[in-house]
């Protein structure tokens, strides 16, 4: 159901700005929206190739979502190796799955947070920007970068500031948009534990030189305040997990709330400590590992980072056996119920927060004229119950750069006359 033109009408419009969802039209032209026009308005004109969509009055259109801590090479795996153990053949098909769930899911904007292989990530966006296949519009990853000692996940080894420099520019030889250092450590490793911080000062600031001499961002995998305060100090624009915090943290990563991002990874968390039994890691054994401490730090954590205005977005390590890929929603209840965000909030980080984070706030991010049409027709109000957004069956539409991704079904759509218009609408039902 794809056209030069697209007309959602009769739609409660939840367009990421903040505002309180309104009933109106919006109108695609291309891949962009044209024009919003509020219930009562003077009617938005189009032709007889427009495709029309009527929300019912009770449907909600909003922009796609963002992951921001998106391993879209992650297979699954039963550890944090074996993520690796496809040979590259697989690994390729696995991963166009992987991209085409994300859209599945109604994620149209996702940041890449390290690769499983070195170029794994930079095919499939250029695939995706191609046309080639479906996916989010991805930043796309490297390996990790670790010293020796800190692999936690399957990474690049470097050690000192001269090596650091030379990996660090090996990998944005790729093409790359976000270099991942892995800073702290991971409980699950048994050796390199999250108190842990595995970088130097120096090797830091020249991995944050050299990526940003060849326009590249960096990320970090830290856990602990050390690895937290290194990074705020040297420029890291995305910190991952970020579960320990004291003042002096909070009050750094406060004064940089316009540079830095903070993605907690909470499901990672969630599901290790009390679901991953199946897997070997029972409630128990979590407990022992310190990850129920982690957790309940996290939580408290990212609390006082959201009052203190520092942005906080979901992305919750998506791609082991315990955080399945499809199930990348799951972050926005966590958001709700454990965080204390309001729905309107938790979706502002997964919307308008996603365009910043992304590099492109003024065309990304938000349901406003001029920007890309990225947009989800959900069955239900979001605001009313964030949940929904789980149910990939509520996904009524999904919408990128104007294509769909999911039109309206077809088999649950009617034809009638429109006089206003005077030529047939499509209306699903």
């Amino acid at each position: 159901m794809n056209a030069e033109s697209t007309l959602f009408c009769n739609v409660n419009i939840l367009d990421g700005t903040g505002a309180q969802p309104y009933r109106g039209d919006v109108l695609v032209r291309g891949n962009r929206i044209d024009r919003i026009a509020r219930a009562g308005q003077t009617c938005i004109a189009h032709d007889l190739a427009t495709n029309v969509v009527d929300g019912g009055g009770h449907r909600t259109l909003m922009p796609g979502l963002c992951d921001a801590h998106t391993h879209i090479t992650w297979n699954n795996g039963t550890n944090l190796h074996a993520t690796t153990a496809l040979p590259i053949e697989e690994h390729l098909l696995l991963t166009i799955d992987n991209a085409r769930t994300y859209l599945d899911c109604g994620y149209t904007m996702c940041v890449g947070a390290a690769s499983a292989k070195e170029r794994l990530d930079v095919v499939i966006r250029d695939s995706i920007n191609s046309g080639r296949i479906p996916g989010p519009r991805l930043l796309a990853s490297g390996m990790e970068i670790a010293t020796t000692g800190a692999d936690v996940n399957p990474s690049l080894t470097a050690d000192g500031v001269e090596e650091i420099r030379k990996t660090v520019r090996s990998v944005c030889k790729l093409g790359v948009d976000t270099v991942k250092l892995s800073m702290s450590g991971e409980q699950i490793t048994g050796a390199a534990l999250n108190h842990e911080t595995f970088f130097t000062d120096a090797e830091v600031a020249v991995a944050v030189e050299e990526a940003s001499r060849r326009g590249a961002r960096v990320c970090a995998h830290a856990r602990n305040q050390h690895s937290i305060k290194l990074c705020v100090k040297h420029g890291v624009n995305i910190i991952y997990h970020a579960s320990f915090v004291d003042e002096e943290a909070l009050d750094m990563l406060e004064a940089a709330k316009d540079r830095v991002f903070v993605a907690p990874g909470l499901a990672w968390l969630i599901m290790t400590c009390y679901h991953a039994s199946d897997w070997g890691i029972t409630p128990e054994a979590a407990e022992q590992m310190g990850y129920v401490d982690e957790l309940e730090n996290a939580i408290e954590s990212m609390k006082k980072m959201h009052q203190r205005g520092i942005r906080v977005l979901p992305g919750g390590d998506y791609g082991f056996a315990w955080t399945p890929h499809g199930t990348y929603a799951k972050d926005l209840e966590y958001f709700v119920d454990l965080l204390g965000f309001t729905p309107m909030e938790t979706i502002l980080s997964a919307t308008k927060l996603g365009g910043e984070i992304m590099g492109d706030p003024e065309h990304l991010g938000q349901l406003r004229e001029g920007y890309f049409a990225d947009l989800l027709l959900v069955d239900g109000d979001p605001l009313r119950d964030i949940t929904i957004l789980q149910d990939r069956d509520n996904l009524l539409a999904i919408m990128k750069d104007g294509a769909f991704h999911k039109a309206p079904p077809s088999a649950e759509a009617r034809i009638q006359r429109l006089p206003r218009f005077d030529h047939l609408r499509v209306v699903a039902a």
